[in-house]
């Protein structure tokens, strides 16, 4: 890189002396050499040498670090995404975001009919809020562009007056990964309750925690109760209908309203074998994401009374969500809720056929409550204190030395470091049985990997 300064801003002077110009050139190539020696020693230009090395593991911990709060702190994987060389074969369990519409999904939304959805006037928009209403229960649904908003606008909807009280449970996704949003767009005070491993808490806990002092002007006003089913950090546990119905009692007897982050709620219904209207008849509102497992490329649906949905409308506006012409992406969401639930029960069984193969292997080396393995999330311990979660999820995205010899091709295997010192993995429409087939026989080659290096087996 060779910059000249002639004829450009004056300020620089360089040109007014022949000597001078020369010497700021000079100056301008040493520096440009450095850069280019600072980005190849830094990884910020291409090298042919691998970008994993065995010491890299320790790097990766301190740049990816992974604290109680779970994965979305993890950094950017350092792992090549899907799309990368051919000759490797990619598993991303990630998540169930990272799914992507189908052909079928795609000529649906290219042939979606549309309209201004601002002024209700989108047909497919007004299908899918039908669809959804009844097939939940409710009287009404609106579609809204996330998850994370949803569930906003249900708090700004149920505590109409800042300074009013939600009640949540500690490990809740509304709780912990939606930045506060609560607090910090709607002026919601939250407390919590602990959250069980089973995604459900304590009811007399839930008790103790309502305001009972209203209109005392030192206590905030308790106005809703929030439960998430099923439940992302608990890996995918599902909250049973009896914990439903106690909660909806509670809340009845003190005139509070029960919120469903029901993102996955299809998982539940899948799992327990019931229609999702049999497990939402104790909530008021619910938010149900199309995006995950679903296959959707965006949106969420929120639902519950129709005056509920109407103040939901304004909300909605408000927060930048009222979408125009957005038939094209509520035809996926029509197909979702239509012809995508039954099939997550295929997620469900490569889920736990993976959480088998860990306790085949190894029990001593991977922790897994079978018991706990109810749906799509898979969550499992390293017992091993020299092998952290974050060190075997990088050798699982990593193609290590032998492996292509080993398994007959190469395999990154893509999953987090989870909450509680755990790794979390998430099954999804893009994962066939072949692809958890190959999951698992990465995971045993890393598995023996470490445990030659221990042995001190080359």
């Amino acid at each position: 890189m060779i910059i000249d300064y002639k004829h450009t801003d004056p300020k620089f002077n360089t040109y007014h002396d022949g000597d001078d110009r020369s010497r700021s050139i000079m100056h301008i190539r040493t520096f440009s050499c450095r850069v280019f020696r600072f980005l190849l020693n830094h990884g910020g230009v291409a090298s042919s040498k691998p970008c994993f090395r065995r010491h890299d593991a320790t790097t990766a911990t301190v740049l990816g670090r992974c604290t109680a709060r779970g994965y979305y702190n993890t950094g950017k994987p350092r792992f090549p995404g899907p799309g990368g060389a051919s000759h490797v074969r990619v598993v991303d369990l990630r998540s169930d975001t990272v799914t992507k519409p189908g052909p079928a999904m795609r000529q649906a939304m290219a042939e979606a009919e549309v309209g201004d959805d601002v002024m209700g006037e989108d047909p497919t928009v007004n299908d899918l809020q039908k669809i959804a209403a009844e097939m939940f229960g409710m009287e009404a649904a609106l579609f809204v562009p996330s998850g994370t908003m949803s569930n906003l606008i249900a708090v700004m909807v149920h505590c109409r007056e800042r300074g009013d009280e939600m009640i949540v449970g500690d490990l809740s996704h509304l709780h912990i990964y939606e930045q506060g949003g609560s607090a910090q767009l709607a002026g919601v005070h939250s407390t919590t309750v602990t959250t069980r491993p089973d995604g459900t808490f304590d009811l007399k806990w839930l008790e103790s925690k309502i305001r009972h002092g209203y209109p005392d002007p030192h206590y905030p006003r308790s106005r809703l109760i929030c439960v998430e089913n099923t439940h992302n950090i608990q890996g995918g546990r599902v909250l049973p209908l009896h914990f439903l119905q106690d909660v909806r009692a509670v809340a009845d007897q003190y005139g509070l309203s029960v919120h469903m982050d029901g993102a996955r709620v299809m998982n539940a219904t899948v799992a327990q074998g019931v229609p999702v209207s049999t497990i939402l008849q104790h909530t008021h509102t619910v938010s149900v994401c199309l995006s995950k497992g679903l296959g959707s490329p965006v949106g969420s649906m929120l639902a519950g009374p129709q005056d509920f949905i109407s103040r939901a409308v304004r909300c909605r506006k408000a927060l930048g969500g009222g979408m125009r012409q957005v038939g094209v992406l509520a035809a996926a969401g029509k197909l979702s809720l239509q012809e995508m639930v039954g099939r997550l029960e295929e997620d469900h069984h490569n889920a736990k056929t993976f959480a088998l193969a860990l306790l085949e292997y190894n029990p001593f080396l991977f922790g897994v409550e079978m018991a706990a393995v109810e749906t799509n999330i898979l969550r499992f311990q390293i017992k091993d204190p020299t092998l952290s979660p974050q060190e075997f999820c990088t050798r699982m995205s990593q193609v290590g030395e032998g492996e292509e010899a080993a398994l007959g091709q190469a395999v990154q295997v893509l999953m987090y470091p989870h909450f509680e010192n755990s790794i979390r993995a998430v099954w999804h429409l893009g994962i066939s049985p072949e692809d958890t087939q190959l999951a698992i026989q990465k995971m045993r080659f890393v598995a023996s990997q470490h445990l030659n290096e221990k042995a001190g087996v080359h």
